[in-house]
């Protein structure tokens, strides 16, 4: 059994700029999964920077709200949505709301340096 609580993960800037947490990971943890799994944050009038990943991500939108971009699209977020994102689509999230815009992101793949372009 592995359990881990979020307030003991340490927090660092990620490449797009987003507050994140690797809450599981293949390469941190003692698991065998095709996946990963991250905690992310983004502050007021913020947002994160365009990126591609050469997997598929999976966000679950855990309080806030925002907009979030996919290619040419834009759609409205908020607590409880959850967005798809194909393998090597442009996205990014923007924070529209007064508290934090706070989600789970899911990799797959799991995430590595290799996988992610920052535009």
């Amino acid at each position: 059994m592995l359990v881990k609580n979020l307030l003991d993960i340490p927090s660092f800037i990620a490449g797009d700029k987003t507050i994140l947490k690797e809450i599981l990971h293949p390469k941190n943890d003692d698991i065998d999964l095709p996946f990963s799994i991250a905690y992310a944050e983004i502050l007021p009038n913020n947002a994160s920077l365009p990126h591609k990943l050469s997997g598929a991500e999976t966000y679950l939108i855990l309080g806030g709200k925002g907009s979030f971009y996919l290619n040419e699209e834009k759609q409205e977020i908020k607590k409880g949505d959850l967005i798809f994102v194909p393998p090597n689509a442009l996205q990014w999230v923007e924070n529209t709301g007064k508290e934090n815009l706070s989600f789970y992101c899911i990799v797959n793949p799991a995430w590595s340096p290799e996988s992610e372009v920052i535009e």
